[in-house]
C-alpha cells in the first residue's frame, strides 16, 4: 500500500471464482476479448505481458484434466461449490517505477510466483500465472510526463486441502474400518482459507476470556506469508500491507480519482457545449425544412398554372389555308397568357435552383445533425449517468480531503473480494 509516507508495501487478493465467472477470467487474464470496460488497459502492450504458467487449454478443459488424472478429487461437492480461485500480486507502480520499471517487475513477479507455488500447495494445481504489463496509470503518466505502467501478477489455481479417505463399517475386514484407506487432494476453498489459532511464542494457541482460541484469518495469513517470501528473497524495501486496514492504496486512489473528477467536469463541460450545439443544429435544421416546404408549395403553384396554360390549345379555328384565326378576345388572352407564361418561366427556373439548393442543403444539415448526435452521445450519457453513481462515489473516496501528493501514484485495483489484512 502506498500512503503518502514514502514506504512500498506488498499487496496480495485472493477471489473466489464460479463456474460462471471463469470464461470471463480467463479472457480478461489471457487477453482474449476484443475490448475492455477497464481503459487503462492498452491493447497493443498485450505482447509485453510474462507468462510463468501458460495455459495449454481453458481453464474449465485444464480442471477437467486434473479431475480426470485424479490428481484432485471433487467427490461430495455441492453443485454451486467453488472450483476456482484467484490470487492477485500487487505492488505500488512507484515501486517499480524507481527500480527501473518493467525488467525489474519481471524479476520481481517470478520470485512472487514461487511464493504462490508454496502458498498454493503445488505448481500443478496452478492453471495460469501471467504478470500483466499492458495496464497504464494514468496519474503517474500525467504527473511524471511519461508513460507509466501498472504491473501485477494474477494466478488463478485450483483450492485444494488434504483429505484422508477411512474404511467404512461395510468393509469385509474389520481391522481396517475406521483407517486411512486413501489419501486425495480435495477441491475445497472454504477448507483452504479456513482461520486458524493465533499461536504464542510457545506455540501454543492464544485464548479469548471464554477459553475459546483466538482466530487469525487467512487472508491475514495470506498476507503475512507473501511479504515474509518476498522479504526472504531479497525484496528488503517493501513492508507488508497495514493490519486490520481495509483500504488500498488509498492516497494514491484519491489521487487518481481527483485526476478522473477533472476529467469528469470537463466531460459534463463538453457535453453541455455539444448540446447546445446539437440544438442550434436542430433549429437551423428545421428553419431550413421549412423553407424547403415553402419553395415546394410554390413549385407546386406554378406546376398548377403550367396545367392551366395548356386551355389554350384549344383557342383559335384553324382557316382552309392552313392559318389559325382569333377573335379580338382569343388575341387578347393569348397575349396576355404569352406574357405570364414566360415570367413563369423565369420563375420556375429561379425556383428550380432554389428547390434544389434547399434540398442539397437539407441534406447537409440532416447528415451534419445525425453525425453531432452519435458524436455526442457518448457524453450525454456521462451527463445524465455519471454525475449520480460517480460523484457520489467521488465523494465517499474523497471525504474528508487529504494532502495529496503528485509524484507517488497508484492505482485501485479492487476486484470481487475485498483483501483482509
Amino acid at each position: 500500500m502506498a500512503r503518502n509516507d514514502g514506504i512500498d508495501r506488498t499487496s496480495v487478493r485472493n477471489l473466489a471464482v464460479s463456474d460462471k465467472a471463469v470464461g470471463n477470467t480467463q479472457q480478461h487474464n489471457e487477453r482474449e476479448k476484443d475490448s475492455y470496460r477497464n481503459p487503462d488497459i492498452i491493447p497493443q502492450r498485450a505482447a509485453w505481458n510474462v507468462h510463468f504458467k501458460k495455459p495449454a487449454a481453458s481453464y474449465t478443459d485444464l480442471f477437467s484434466q486434473l479431475e480426470a488424472a485424479e490428481t484432485i478429487s471433487t467427490r461430495g461437492l455441492k453443485p454451486d461449490a467453488t472450483h476456482y480461485c484467484e490470487l492477485v500480486f500487487d505492488v505500488n507502480s512507484a515501486y517499480f517505477d524507481n527500480h527501473g520499471g518493467y525488467e525489474f517487475a519481471k524479476q520481481f513477479y517470478a520470485d512472487a510466483y514461487k511464493a504462490a507455488v508454496q502458498i498454493v500447495g503445488g505448481e500443478q494445481y496452478i492453471l495460469s500465472a501471467v504478470m500483466h504489463a499492458d495496464e497504464i496509470n494514468r496519474a503517474m503518466t500525467e504527473a511524471l510526463g511519461r508513460e507509466v505502467y501498472h504491473y501485477h501478477l494474477h494466478v488463478v489455481y485450483v483450492p485444494v486441502v488434504e483429505k484422508q479417505i477411512l474404511w467404512s463399517k461395510r468393509c469385509k475386514d474389520k481391522a481396517l474400518v475406521g483407517t486411512v484407506k486413501e489419501t486425495v487432494m480435495q477441491v475445497s476453498r472454504s477448507k483452504k482459507w479456513a482461520s486458524k489459532p493465533l499461536l504464542d511464542d510457545a506455540g501454543k494457541p492464544v485464548l479469548q476470556k471464554s477459553g475459546k482460541p483466538v482466530l487469525k484469518k487467512s487472508y491475514s495469513v495470506l498476507q503475512d506469508d507473501f511479504f515474509n517470501y518476498m522479504r526472504n528473497a531479497g525484496y528488503t524495501d517493501v513492508e507488508r500491507g497495514e493490519r486490520g486496514s481495509t483500504e488500498e492504496h488509498l492516497t494514491v486512489t484519491q489521487f487518481k480519482v481527483q485526476r478522473e473528477q477533472e476529467r469528469l467536469d470537463s466531460l459534463t463541460a463538453q457535453a453541455d457545449q455539444k448540446a447546445q450545439s446539437l440544438a442550434k443544429t436542430s433549429q437551423t435544421l428545421s428553419k431550413k425544412e421549412k423553407e424547403l416546404a415553402a419553395v415546394q408549395k410554390k413549385a407546386t403553384l406554378t406546376k398548377e398554372a403550367l396545367i392551366h396554360a395548356r386551355d389554350l390549345d384549344y383557342i383559335g379555328k384553324r382557316t382552309f389555308l392552313g392559318n389559325y384565326s382569333l377573335t379580338e378576345e382569343e388575341f387578347s388572352k393569348l397575349k396576355k397568357q404569352a406574357d405570364h407564361g414566360y415570367m413563369m418561366d423565369v420563375e420556375n427556373r429561379r425556383l428550380k435552383e432554389e428547390l434544389s439548393t434547399a434540398k442539397k442543403e437539407a441534406v447537409r444539415w440532416s447528415n451534419k445533425y445525425h453525425d453531432l448526435w452519435y458524436d455526442v452521445k457518448p457524453y450525454l450519457d456521462a451527463l445524465h449517468r455519471a454525475p449520480e453513481l460517480v460523484r457520489g462515489f467521488l465523494e465517499k473516496i474523497l471525504a474528508p480531503k487529504q494532502e495529496r501528493t503528485m509524484n507517488v501514484p497508484q492505482r485501485n485495483r479492487r476486484r470481487g473480494q475485498d483483501m483482509e489484512l
